[in-house]
């Protein structure tokens, strides 16, 4: 079942002020060029991220374990803790970038050690670290439907920049559920997925985080303090899926599982003998996070699925820039929180899809929507709002310490001889 774009009419805050949750959210102040003003962004993905924290917060309200954190502010968090500053066609985190093609615009990633060589292979030249320059070249001569055909064949994070709509939704019958002291079996990675866990921990579930060891998460690369804000607490388990008693120890792990929270391709789960249909049929509610959908190969990350799938700025001269900081990702975490935390329809096991293009699609405005000017009034950037000025917030980090999240495989052994686990 798709999880994904919109909660029941119910819990849908209708009075908030699409233009304030933007202000207030911190990603205006990463949104347009580097060398100019803040640009509002199109859209309500601000006030969608708020809704879903209102209905974690009603959800857990009567819980030991009550979650009330600011959905609006989550989608700049992580630029609070890197330093990340607006770009223009370069996204935030740099590896991320807005070419034109022969036909209109492409977001186009080079995250990974391997991203420059696939990049080559994509546009049929040798490249050195610096990809950019063929990239450029070859997409003024090609369409976007000529990119997004290489990119799936060859794995890489590309799509062309299309303005897409999604009307998917939570059906209306469900209800919330507590998590609290459920088994939360976790093999994602990055942010979406482990946003989402994140918030299962803190609304009393037990987090286990499953790594291969050739594939470690590659945010444990990145800061450290933003991955402890999402990991403390957890436990770490490394498992082999190249080996029997590895695969079998990921089996019987989540067959153990409440919930499992996974951001693979289901080709990829199946070569480490998991089947998510199986798993749900058994009982388990098992939240799939795809780039595009189950039904699709391709890759992608937060700010190429976001601009692809038409959350883009425009500046003053009318060109496209990144909305945030891969701003896909924790709009999806939050939307797949949601869905962990829902009553199943069928009382049971549910596959729960949550695709990142679909999440961001739901959010968008009409086309033609007129974006409000942005301006500096004694040294502080405000937007123009119809009722009053708003300033717009830097990113922010939340207050408290989230203490420090486990070395990978710490807990390996533990966990599983709890479990009567052998790997």
């Amino acid at each position: 079942m798709e999880c994904g774009t919109r909660l029941p009419a119910a819990s849908v805050r209708d009075r908030r002020d699409r233009i304030g949750d933007w202000a207030e959210s911190g990603v205006v102040a990463l949104t347009g060029r580097a060398d100019g003003p803040p640009v509002l962004p199109p859209g309500r993905a601000a006030s969608y991220a708020r809704e879903l924290t209102d209905w974690i917060a009603a959800a857990t309200r009567d819980t030991a374990h009550p979650v009330h954190v600011d959905g609006a502010r989550l989608l700049s968090e992580r630029a609070a803790y890197t330093g990340g500053v607006r770009g223009g066609s370069v996204s935030v985190g740099r590896h991320c970038r807005l070419l034109p093609t022969a036909d209109g615009w492409a977001a186009v990633s080079c995250a990974r050690p391997d991203d420059p060589v696939l990049l080559g292979a994509l546009v049929g030249h040798d490249v050195d670290d610096d990809p950019w320059p063929y990239v450029r070249a070859w997409l003024l001569e090609h369409s976007g439907a000529d990119l997004l055909e290489r990119a799936e064949l060859l794995g890489v994070a590309a799509a062309p920049v299309v303005r897409k709509t999604s009307a998917a939704v939570v059906p209306a019958a469900v209800r919330p559920r507590s998590v609290e002291g459920m088994l939360v079996v976790d093999f994602s990675a990055l942010w979406a997925g482990p946003l989402c866990s994140h918030l299962l921990g803190a609304a009393g579930a037990r987090v286990v985080k499953v790594e291969t060891p050739n594939r470690p998460d590659g945010a444990r690369f990145g800061n450290r303090d933003f991955y402890d804000l999402l990991h403390a607490g957890h436990e770490s388990v490394v498992l082999d899926p190249a080996t029997a008693s590895g695969r079998t120890a990921m089996a019987r792990l989540v067959a153990a599982a409440d919930i499992v929270v996974e951001a693979s391709r289901p080709r990829a789960l199946a070569r480490f003998g998991l089947d998510a249909h199986a798993a749900a049929a058994a009982g388990t509610a098992w939240v799939s996070i795809t780039a595009r959908g189950r039904d699709s190969d391709a890759i992608g990350f937060g700010d190429d699925v976001a601009a692809s799938s038409g959350l883009v700025a425009r500046d003053a001269g009318g060109w496209p820039t990144f909305v945030g900081d891969a701003i896909a990702d924790p709009l999806t975490g939050l939307t797949a929180a949601v869905c962990a935390m829902t009553e199943p329809p069928t009382g049971g096991g549910q596959l729960w899809e949550v695709s990142m293009s679909d999440v961001v699609a739901s959010t968008s405005s009409p086309p033609g929507e007129p974006s409000p000017v942005t301006f500096r009034r004694r040294g502080r950037w405000m937007v123009a709002a119809e009722s009053e000025d708003v300033e717009i917030a830097a990113p922010a980090r939340r207050p408290g310490s989230a203490g420090h999240a486990p070395d990978s495989g710490r807990d390996t052994v533990r966990v599983l001889r709890e479990m009567g686990i052998s790997a």
